[in-house]
Formats: structure tokens, sequence, C-alpha cells
């Protein structure tokens, strides 16, 4: 998946269950302000769901009924707002849910003001609701739910360790499929591929009928780019985008972070008209979509985003650039909402200039780009080794290696700068 969409969707579906008051044995956990019992059991119901992958259409209809049934129930409202595929509907739900947890228990109230960085704007600012959920954790060590949540925010942070730690403590309040699945992925920073992978098909053989396994998916097509292998990386996510698409989830999102995740993977193995044709069909299902403009705007910017670095890899350097100008004129346009693609402009046009052999102007771009982006920091490591600078080439690709990065850029661009810090 590419850099945006992942954290979009960590913002969009980042829920856990709380523990089972049975389960709970390490401390204070959460108390529902709600004294429906019917509110309770669809809360429970709708957190076994997510716990297992099953998203979907289904889930916004419990996720209703869970809210009819408690209307004052900040935590019912919090999840409706997780699911609801409209991100306008879905704020709304969110801000509604701020205002119930004045009323609600303490726990619920820290927790749904904690996660106000994870869900508004996109969750541009995803990290600043890291240090509340940590303060929440240490008041609260028996809610599982603060765990889940934490450990997906540290990974999309690039904290791996960090994250592990809060997926263990989860595990050990209650296992579940997407838990499990998380920590399995975790091998996949050790170099334990073949492990990985065997416990990522271990949870997929777990799931009900029906799932959609993201995690699942993409950490299997992770430990295929580790290991090199193009095709059963791409099978892996044929096989998601079949799941995806067979469950209606197109229908809320739409599947266009999937083909770029396959564009992705053909373009950096050198199937370069195969990786043209994944951002074209990719951007196709955006249009129809029931995305904001301005999503739909974002999207179209990483079309020609893709072309662009695509198209110099072709060797066709006039149109790459022409495509690099084309996103450069699109964040301009977007005034201060586009100040936030400028890493990602200078990471297109380094990558633009690299392959036309004009380094320098590469470098310079690249040193604006994300520093803590892997794939950024492999093309930088390139920049400085064209240009001779051995010892920074070798320390970028070293950055690479010591990574946590969680998506699909560290697997891209490891097995690269693992050779090269070897042969520098």
């Amino acid at each position: 998946m590419n850099r945006v969409a992942g954290l979009c969707l960590l913002a969009a579906v980042a829920v856990g269950p709380s523990a089972a008051a049975d389960a709970v044995t390490a401390g204070r956990h959460f108390e529902w302000s709600t004294r429906s019992p019917e509110a309770r059991k669809l809360l429970a119901e709708l957190q076994g769901r997510i716990e297992s992958f099953q998203f979907g259409p289904s889930n916004v209809d419990l996720a209703r009924r869970l809210v009819a049934a408690d209307p004052s129930f900040a935590m019912g409202e919090y999840y409706l707002s997780a699911v609801l595929p409209d991100p306008a509907e879905s704020l709304q739900a969110y801000e509604k849910s701020r205002e119930l947890a004045k009323d609600a228990s303490d726990g619920e109230r820290r927790f749904i003001e904690a996660m106000y960085s994870a869900r508004v704007n996109n969750g541009i600012d995803f990290a600043k609701s890291i240090p509340p959920l940590e303060a929440l954790a240490q008041d609260y060590p028996g809610e599982r739910l603060i765990y889940v949540i934490l450990g997906q925010l540290q990974n999309g942070d690039g904290h791996g360790d960090k994250a592990l730690v809060a997926f263990q403590k989860a595990r050990a309040l209650g296992a579940s499929p997407r838990v499990n699945a998380f920590i399995a992925s975790d091998d996949l920073l050790k170099g334990e591929y073949g492990k990985a992978r065997a416990s990522l098909e271990g949870v997929e053989k777990s799931l009900p009928k029906g799932s959609v396994p993201f995690a699942v998916r993409f950490g299997i097509t992770f430990s295929h780019l580790y290991e090199g292998n193009t095709d059963a990386a791409l099978k892996s996510l044929e096989t998601y985008l079949a799941e995806y698409k067979t469950n209606g989830l197109d229908s809320q999102f739409p599947e266009v972070f999937i083909w770029n995740a396959m564009a992705r993977i053909n373009l950096e193995s050198g199937r370069l008209e195969e990786a043209l044709k994944d951002y074209e069909k990719g951007y196709q299902s955006v249009p129809g979509s029931n995305l904001p403009q301005d999503q739909k705007q974002t999207w179209l910017g990483r079309l020609h985003h893709g072309k662009a670095r695509t198209l110099a890899r072709m060797g066709k350097h006039s149109e790459a650039w022409a495509e690099v100008e084309t996103v450069r004129k699109m964040i301009i346009e977007g005034g201060e909402e586009g100040r936030q693609y400028w890493p990602a402009y200078h990471y297109v046009a380094g990558y633009a200039k690299l392959e036309a052999g004009d380094y320098a102007a590469a470098l310079e771009h690249l040193l604006q780009g994300d520093p803590k982006n892997p794939f950024d920091t492999l093309l930088l490591a390139r920049a400085y080794e064209k240009l001779g600078r051995a010892q920074e080439a070798k320390k970028a690709y070293q950055k690479v290696i010591d990574s946590q990065w969680a998506g699909i850029e560290r697997p891209l661009a490891y097995p690269e700068a693992k050779r090269k810090v070897a042969a520098l």
C-alpha cells in the first residue's frame, strides 16, 4: 500500500475490543457507561468482527443498531464513526462521540479524546495520539483496546519494537486474529520471512468466512518481496483484491490502494508496462466512488506521481518530468492543504532526476524528502553513491536496514540496501 493510504486506513478502522470482564487479569480496565445490555452485546459483536477482519456494510448496520440501543453511549457513537465509509459522516459521528464522552466514564472520555489526532485531518498527525494513549495505558493496564490501537499507531510511526510490546500485552489479555497477524509481522523486521509467512497463513486458517484480512495479505506480500519473489507477492495482493471486491468493500473505499501497491512492485521489479497499467486501473476506481472531492484530487496526484516514476524508468525523461511538474502544480494549487505533499514532490523529482542521470539535482531534491521513509532514504543513498560519496551512501543504506517502517517501502528497499552495505 502507498505511503498515505496506509495511514488513512489506520485512522479509519483502528479499533479493537475491550477485554471481557473474565479476561482482565492485569489491572484496571474501562467501565462502559451504558446501562443497556443490548448495547453491550452489540458492541462486543462489532469488536469481534473487527478483530476477525470482517468489515463492510454489515459493520455499519451493526454500529447503527448499537447507537440506537443507547444513543447516549459515547463508545457506541465512537465505533459508528470508525466504521462509517463516508469521511464527512465519520467525522461528524466522532465529534458527537467527543460530546457524549463528557458524561462518560474517565477511561472512555480519555480514550475518545486521545484519538483526536488520529481521527481528524485524514490522520496526518496521527502520532500525536500516541502519548495520551501511553498515559492511558499506565492508568488502565488491563484495557486491551488501548494496546491494540497503540500498537497500530506505533507501527505506523515506524516503531515496530514498541508496537510489538503493545500487541503482546493485548494478546495476553485476549488473543485474536488481528493481533496475532500484527505480532507475526514483527518477524519480517527480524528477517525471519518464512516464519512470518507461516504464522500469517495460520491466522488466515482461523478466520471466519467473509473476512478480508488486510494485515495477513500485505504481510505475506512483504515476506515474498524480502525474498525477491515478485510473482508470489503480486499473487497475494491479487487474492486480497478479489476478497475486497467480493465483500463489497470497494463500495466504501475504492480499491485504488491495492492497485497502487501492485504498481509499486511491478515498477521496482522492472515490469514497467504492467506498472503503468496498474496505476491507471487503480485510478479508474476513484472518480465514481463516494470519496470527497479533495481525496479524489489526492488520488489523481498519486496517479501522476506513479506515472512520473514509471516513465522515468522507461527512459522517457521529458514525459516523466511533465508529470513531476503536474504534481508540483497540484500542490501549489492546493494551498495550505497541499503543503503536506511537498516531501512527496521532492521524492518524485529526485526519482526522475536520478533516472535521468542528473545526480546533483536528484540529491538536492531527495534531501527534502521524507527522512523516515526507507525508500526515500534508498534513493538518497543511490544519489550519494553516484556522486562518489561512498561513506554517506553506506550510512544511508544502513539507515534503510535499521528502519522499522511498517509499509511496503521497506521490503522494496531492504534487499538492495543490504547488498550495498556489504559491498561498500
